[in-house]
């Protein structure tokens, strides 16, 4: 990896810069596009003057809010590399999530050293939170009247949140009829305003992307800069969860707007350059086979930009569009990271055995775990390696396709057992001694 570039001077301030043409922009600037040349923004933090300790021995974030909430945050932690001038930080606090070993998850994906992060446990059940509480932070700064976002559930959800604590009024566009149930309940109990737009995600980013430049709504979604700097902290708090000097060979997420896997790469970019990370882990972005664009370009080496219409069960990432394409693209090439889609089966059939070890997810968070038992049944993974999942949402999050699929003909379907109100009936259920 280049390690040019990634930082500036130390004592300098933050800045907003564009990866393709170098405009710059102040820290505080609302803006997620270069207004010359179209491309994402990305930030820039100055060096931080103790090095690899920044993220091997974070500091206190104690003080940088008044609730102390932030004193608690596994985002706000890494705040030099997250946003080194935050004050007043909105936070619930978010972070710190599980880091888990699980045998029947290991042996189902036929690795030798598995093990899975779990950020459905973050405060709204996704790892949406982490992205949004520097977002709306910076949103608050720059002095937003109202912010917005499109979203296929879990980031509404985590900007009705959020933007309830910060008392700043949300506009959340999600696709009519295409959203999981628990997330639609969770952005209009948390009091935003919930707009159905007929149409799917794609229409309702377009949508949202044109009110954020023609209204000045602030725009929440993963193509703002600041939301990819707290995501960041996933890869990093997992690193300190594995131990910096025996990184994992590969962390596997799943991918729909491409947001994380660019968090990701940026995240692994910017440890190595610090001196932090030895080795650098190979980045494995897995997509559902009916919203697989960026596994088609992989396929022909990201040749051009592929755009497909999305249909599959995982709804979380159920996108056509990649908005983080070229962002998605460097961190695979940087890390020689690898691409798969899996089809909604094997994704209901991962999500089960993940379930049934009682840790639970939502649909499209098992196509990491899906995706490494198909790169390991193609040789692509060794049997030898270790590997680290993020599982991106709580179980809860999407219940109807959960029981669906129990009472469906799934392979690892347990449906509910009818019985009279009779103890024999049940007698025939216990074990014997």
């Amino acid at each position: 990896m280049n390690a040019t570039t990634l930082f500036l001077d130390p004592g300098s301030e933050s800045r907003l810069v564009c990866p393709a043409c170098a405009l710059a922009y102040p820290a505080g600037a609302p803006v997620s596009e270069c207004e010359s040349c179209g491309a994402l923004l990305e930030v820039l933090h100055p060096r931080p003057a103790d090095g690899a300790a920044a993220l091997r021995s974070p500091a206190p974030a104690a003080a940088l809010d008044a609730s102390g909430a932030a004193g608690a945050s596994g985002v706000w932690r890494y705040h030099q590399l997250v946003m080194p001038a935050a004050t007043d930080v909105v936070s619930w606090p978010e972070g710190r999530t599980p880091f888990v070993r699980s045998e029947a998850v290991r042996q189902w994906t036929g690795v030798a050293d598995l093990r899975i992060k779990h950020e459905g446990m973050n405060p709204t059940g996704s790892f949406k939170d982490r992205g949004m509480t520097a977002a709306v932070t910076h949103a608050v700064h720059t002095g937003a009247r109202a912010i917005a976002c499109a979203s296929t559930g879990n980031t509404a959800a985590s900007l009705a949140a959020y933007a309830a604590i910060a008392g700043l009024p949300a506009l959340v566009l999600v696709p009519e009829g295409k959203v999981a149930t628990g997330k639609l309940a969770q952005a209009t109990a948390y009091g935003a305003t919930v707009l159905l737009v007929d149409g799917d995600f794609d229409s309702c980013l377009e949508l949202v992307r044109a009110a954020s430049r023609e209204l000045g709504v602030y725009l929440a979604n993963s193509v703002n800069p600041w939301r990819i700097e707290g995501q960041k902290t996933i890869a990093w708090e997992l690193l300190g969860q594995t131990g910096w000097d025996s990184p994992p060979d590969w962390i596997a997420l799943p991918a729909g707007a491409l947001g994380n896997t660019g968090a990701l790469g940026k995240a692994l970019r910017e440890a190595h350059a610090l001196g932090a990370l030895p080795r650098v882990p190979r980045i494995l972005s897995v997509q559902a086979a009916g919203a697989a664009p960026f596994a088609q370009g992989f396929e022909h080496g990201f040749a051009e930009r592929v755009r497909v219409h999305a249909e599959t069960v995982a709804s979380a990432i159920r996108i056509g569009d990649p908005a983080s394409w070229e962002r998605g693209v460097r961190a695979i090439h940087e890390t020689n990271g690898a691409v798969a889609a899996v089809s909604d089966d094997e994704i209901l059939d991962a999500k089960a055995v993940i379930d049934a070890a009682g840790i639970g997810c939502e649909p499209a968070s098992a196509a990491s775990v899906a995706g490494v038992r198909a790169l390991r049944s193609r040789g692509v993974i060794a049997a030898d390696a270790t590997v680290a999942c993020i599982l991106t949402g709580h179980l809860l999050k999407d219940p109807d396709t959960t029981i669906a699929y129990h009472g469906g003909s799934g392979a690892r379907a347990n449906p509910p057992v009818r019985i009279s109100a009779d103890l024999r009936e049940i007698r025939r259920l216990v074990p014997s001694a």
